[in-house]
C-alpha cells in the first residue's frame, strides 16, 4: 500500500487530519522531524478525534534518515509540490508508493527538490487566485488518486 510522508510538518491539525485518513485506508503515516508541534498536543488528536491511537505511525529524525532505513526505489518516491511540471494523475502509482509532502510554510527543502526534480508532482487548479491547497486536503486527494485501482 501507498504511505504518506510528511516532511518537517508545521501544523498539528493537518498531520491529525492526515493521519484520519490513514486510518481510514489503512495505511502508514511518516513523519520526518522537525515538527512545529508535539505529537502529544491535544490539537493533532483533536483533528485525528478517536483514531489517532490507531494510527500506523512511523517516525524519523531526517529524510537521511527516512532514505536509509526505509529504501524507497527512486520511482517510489512522488514529491508534491504546487510548480511540479505533472500533474499527479498522470503517474501510475506503485503499491509501495511514497506519497511525499513538506512543510505547510515552504514546501520541501530545496535540495530535495532539486535532487528529486523528476519526481515532483502538483495537484492541478483551475484559479490563478489560490496560490496552494491546505496539507490535508493535497494528501487526502493525492492518497485517493493512488489508490484509484485498489478502492473501486
Amino acid at each position: 500500500m501507498p504511505k504518506i510522508v510528511l516532511v518537517a510538518p508545521e501544523i498539528p491539525f493537518n498531520t491529525g487530519a492526515i493521519g484520519r485518513t490513514c486510518v481510514a485506508l489503512d495505511i502508514e503515516l511518516i513523519l520526518i522531524k522537525p515538527y512545529g508541534f508535539s505529537l502529544d498536543e491535544k490539537s493533532v488528536a483533536r483533528a485525528g478525534t478517536r483514531y489517532w491511537p490507531h494510527v500506523q505511525l512511523s517516525e524519523y529524525d531526517s529524510w537521511d534518515h527516512f532514505i536509509a532505513n526505509e529504501k524507497p526505489a527512486h520511482d517510489e518516491l512522488f514529491l508534491f509540490e504546487e510548480d511540479g511540471e505533472t500533474s499527479f494523475y498522470t503517474p501510475d502509482y506503485p503499491e509501495n508508493a511514497y506519497l511525499v509532502f513538506g512543510c505547510e510554510s515552504a514546501g520541501l527543502p530545496s535540495d530535495l527538490r532539486c535532487a528529486l526534480k523528476d519526481r515532483l508532482f502538483h495537484v492541478p487548479m483551475r484559479s490563478g487566485v489560490v496560490k496552494s491547497l491546505n496539507l490535508a486536503n493535497v494528501a487526502t486527494a493525492v492518497v485517493y488518486q493512488a489508490m484509484r485501482a485498489k478502492l473501486a
